[in-house]
Formats: C-alpha cells, structure tokens, sequence
C-alpha cells in the first residue's frame, strides 16, 4: 500500500474505522465504544478529535515549501442516508501526517481551507476548517479509511453533536487519468 511506504509512522498494520450502528466506534448514551469495549464519554471524544486536528505544527513559508504531499483525493461528503451531496473535500498527507485539504460547498459557492493531522497511536486522521468559521467543527476518520473509495467519517458539531457522514471519492478529471 502506497500510504504505508509514505508516512513516517511505523503501524504494524492498517486500521479502519467503521461508525455508527454496527461499526467499531459507536455511540451509546454520552459513551463512545471502540471494538464493543466503552473508550470514554462523547466529551472526551470530541476533545481528543480536536486536539488532533489542531496538533498542526507553524510552518513558516519556506518550510511550507519544502513539505511533500501525497494526495488522498477528492471525495463527496453526505450525511448517512442521503443520496446527494453538495459538498467536496480534497485531501493530501504529508510525509509526517500533517493533513491539507479544501472544503468546497456548490450551493453557496464557497471553497474553505481545512488542516489537521494523523494520530501516530489510534491512525485517526482529523481535520477542521481553517478560515475562523465554525471553529468547532471537526471531522474525523481513519487515514487508511481515506484509501477507500467509500468510507464512514465523524462529523463533530462541537462537543454536543456528531453525525455520520459517508464519504465517496470522486474519479480523477479525465486529463488527470491519461497523465502517465
């Protein structure tokens, strides 16, 4: 696999996270559930999601210049159950699990800078928005689930709202695929 020969971190093996009812991290009452075993309260769920997406080191510009990128795509975000989506995320990795993306939403035309980081231990790949905006919103799956051509991902509202959303990569623009 591309990702793990890319990362710096040395897994033993992949881990993928699956959420909601069903997966290996639910929620029950103001609990999250990781592999059936209670991890900790939602709170503490939503700090740790921040604290990752937010353990971004400053980079000045001629740092910035330097750091390699691998792309993990562009994906369509949906909440879970809804078909359509208005919403398209692009993301990269770096060599050292910064994450770097855009957020572009069609129906108001916007297209917001979002970063965040991998978490060495748990693989959890977190990210937010950068611009000031909804500075309490945090997504979050697994880095190898972004490998995938669907996965499930966490929404976090703040500390008191999370909803499962699914994300779909997109095919590449026919230029990008006859690139050799």
């Amino acid at each position: 696999m591309a990702l793990t020969a890319w990362i710096a971190y040395s897994w033993p093996q992949p881990v993928y996270y699956s959420y909601g009812d069903g997966g290996d991290v639910y929620y029950q009452d103001d609990s999250v559930y990781v592999d059936g075993k209670e991890n900790c309260s939602a709170d503490e769920y939503y700090q740790q999601a921040a604290t990752i997406a937010s353990n971004v080191p400053e980079i000045d510009n001629a740092t910035a210049d330097k750091i390699e990128w691998m792309p993990l795509g562009v994906f369509a975000l949906t909440q879970d159950g809804v078909n359509e989506s208005n919403l398209t995320l692009q993301l990269a990795v770096s060599k050292d699990g910064m994450i770097g993306g855009t957020l572009q939403n069609e129906s108001t035309s916007s297209t917001r800078p979002v970063e965040g980081a991998v978490d060495k231990k748990t693989q959890r790949a977190a990210w937010s928005p950068t611009d000031g905006k909804n500075i309490d919103v945090v997504m979050e799956t697994s880095i190898y689930n972004l490998t995938k051509d669907q996965c499930s991902a966490l929404v976090h509202f703040g500390a008191n709202e999370t909803q499962k959303w699914i994300m779909v990569r997109l095919d590449p623009p026919e230029s990008e695929k006859s690139k050799p």
